[in-house]
């Protein structure tokens, strides 16, 4: 059985090294706000290239405070729209509803699954105050057209960063510390994974970040004094010490995720079977491997009848969801296109190239 993804094969990649983080702020007796969150920290913001880090809760929670720091700092007010990507997890647009912001829709590009830049322009208004782009599947979203436009037009960049960590921009820059502000998840799941929920805000901007913190902290920087009426949004001691330990381990962790990558570009080969085009090696640190597949639904049950675990990203657009029923009668066929087409295979840094090979060898068989 070659399952989607271990958490305990990913963890054990470091296991002795966590166990030990783990200990050590148990025994410490200091659980939250602590010298591990001060540490994480520091070294998250090196490691990303950005001034500031505040931990936070969860990714969900790193995007929501982003964009009511803003509100709260004038930037912005509810109503205000800001451009996200149609093909995207709904968490991307539940942070900007959250707000009373509203997000206007623009379709990725089929080769690259991102958000066209094409298309950015033309759905710019007089009430657009920010571009937030995704870093889907560890792509590197960014494109030389994206922050021209928002120097044109005034407008925020927003990145969301929750499946990137680590990822290098043709620039030379990792995403994260590409925008105004960023929102990271540390899900287990990620690249960077805790042993629970856990979030960040990266950013450049002293008074964001101090708001961002605030907000976190019951909208208090200042013990019993609440200048916002903010949430509890913290990331504990342990989920610090546990992500600072795997931080050191990233770039080899992503090096094997893009090995395996490589291996499935340059030996997959079914005509039922398409791939996204291929960015230069440090432009995407495969949190997911996306294909598409014509008949997706028979090729996902094929490869667990023979032992292969897959999983689909994401089965119902946002713009097709209850939760967003006013905009059920949208149309966007590419995203609607993804997401029925969609199938993610198995990639991770304790896979092995003989995985890898076995998944090849039945996608290949695969009538």
């Amino acid at each position: 059985m070659i399952p989607f993804l271990s958490l305990k094969d990913v963890t054990s990649l470091h296991g002795e090294e966590i166990q030990e983080a783990v200990a050590r702020v148990v025994s410490g007796g200091w659980y939250l706000q602590g010298s591990e969150n001060e540490k994480f920290e520091e070294d998250y913001s090196r490691f990303i290239g950005s001034k500031y880090t505040v931990g936070c809760a969860n990714g969900l929670d790193a995007l929501i405070l982003i964009f009511r720091a803003y509100i709260e700092m004038g930037v912005m007010a509810p109503g205000d729209e800001v451009i996200v990507p149609a093909n995207t997890f709904v968490a991307t647009i539940l942070a900007i509803t959250e707000n009373g912001l509203v997000p206007v829709m623009v379709e990725p590009r089929m080769d690259t699954l991102e958000i066209d830049d094409s298309l950015i322009e033309a759905a710019i208004s007089s009430r657009t105050k920010a571009i937030c782009i995704v870093h889907l599947y560890g792509r590197n979203a960014y494109t030389e057209k994206i922050g021209p436009l928002c120097r044109k037009y005034g407008l925020k960049l927003v990145e969301d960063n929750a499946q990137a960590h680590g990822c290098i921009a043709l620039d030379g820059r990792r995403t994260g510390s590409l925008g105004d502000a960023a929102g990271h998840s540390f899900y287990p799941g990620k690249n960077l994974g805790a042993l629970g929920d856990g979030g960040a805000v990266t950013t450049n901007d002293p008074s964001l970040a101090e708001a961002v913190r605030s907000l976190a902290n019951y909208g208090s920087s200042k013990k019993y004094v609440f200048k916002y009426c903010g949430r509890n949004s913290r990331l504990d001691e342990i989920q610090a010490a546990v992500l600072d330990v795997k931080l050191s381990h990233l770039d080899d962790d992503n090096l094997r995720r893009k090995e395996i990558a490589a291996f499935y570009y340059d030996n997959i080969s079914n005509p039922a079977i398409s791939l996204p085009v291929r960015l230069a090696g440090e432009n995407n640190v495969y949190h997911i491997f996306p294909i598409l597949a014509s008949r997706r639904d028979e090729l996902q049950k094929y490869l667990k009848d023979n032992g292969i675990g897959t999983v689909i990203h994401y089965p119902i657009p946002p713009h097709k969801q209850e939760c967003y029923k006013q905009w059920n009668g949208l149309s966007y066929p590419v995203t609607e296109y993804i997401a029925d087409h969609e199938l993610s295979l198995p990639i991770s840094p304790s896979m092995t190239l003989e995985e890898a090979a076995e998944v090849v060898k039945r996608i290949n068989a695969f009538e």
